[in-house]
């Protein structure tokens, strides 16, 4: 039996981006997130940074009666961003890394490494009834540490695979995609839900909405960036209608 489309999460950081360049109101990332689910996205999913370069917190409390779709914050392990999720109460968080001299999240949370820092919120949010995933580069050990700690979801970091298809490095991005399919098969064996996110373009997307492991995609900078020249809407079931194909084939 092939297995479901796997669902697709929109990002609407950087329409906030966009707006805070000028410091006005416009364009509102509240209304990109109706765009989207009018469009066909299974789920909404902002970043409130340290900084707030992206959306802020005033953004996921308008966010929350503006749509019906499940929510999706991804956050920092900090004491801040842990009573902003407590008190918004999302769907789901997803615990990322955060450096505020970065452009962007430039790798998974080293749950390995950092333990004892990730679990207790892991225990915190799990405990107000939040579905927690964590978002981890495709490493077996990464996988076992977060079952250890009690995490429902893992999000397989997707960026080294996008980035060597995306130059042409044929012989890397295979490497990266094995990578990605070996931790898919291996977070679901262990039980857990497997997501994918970051980087994916049209070009890319296929062979990883193809892993039958993988549940949820979650993309923005691209779907925001294409659509400047296509709309939010187009871009959004375009990119639907690509997940589909890689798990149905193309429609005749």
């Amino acid at each position: 039996m092939t297995a479901a489309v796997p669902r697709l999460g929109v990002n609407i950081d950087h329409v906030a981006t966009i707006r805070n360049a000028r410091g006005g109101p416009h364009p509102d990332p509240i209304r990109a997130a109706q765009v989207a689910a009018e469009a066909g996205a299974d789920g909404i999913t902002l970043h409130v940074r340290e900084d707030r370069r992206h959306v802020r917190e005033e953004d996921l409390a308008r966010l929350s009666s503006a749509v019906t779709l499940p929510i999706n914050l991804e956050m920092a392990c900090t004491d801040e961003m842990l009573a902003i999720a407590l008190a918004a109460h999302p769907n789901a968080v997803c615990l990322v890394p955060e450096r505020r001299e970065e452009r962007t999240t430039e790798g998974g949370l080293d749950v390995a490494g950092l333990h004892n820092t990730v679990a207790p919120y892991v225990i915190r949010l799990r405990e107000a009834g939040i579905r927690v995933s964590l978002f981890i580069d495709p490493h077996p050990v990464q996988i076992a540490v977060a079952q250890a700690i009690g995490a429902p979801v893992v999000e397989l970091h997707t960026g080294a695979y996008c980035d060597a298809a995306g130059r042409g490095d044929l012989i890397r991005a295979e490497t990266e995609l094995r990578l990605i399919r070996e931790a898919a098969v291996e977070g679901t064996s262990r039980g857990i839900e497997v997501h994918a996110g970051h980087g994916i373009t049209f070009d890319t997307v296929k062979p990883v909405a193809a892993i039958p492991e993988i549940i949820e995609l979650n993309i923005g900078h691209f779907l925001v960036g294409e659509a400047i020249f296509i709309g939010l809407d187009a871009s959004v079931r375009r990119m639907k209608a690509l997940m589909a194909e890689a798990r149905l084939g193309p429609r005749t």
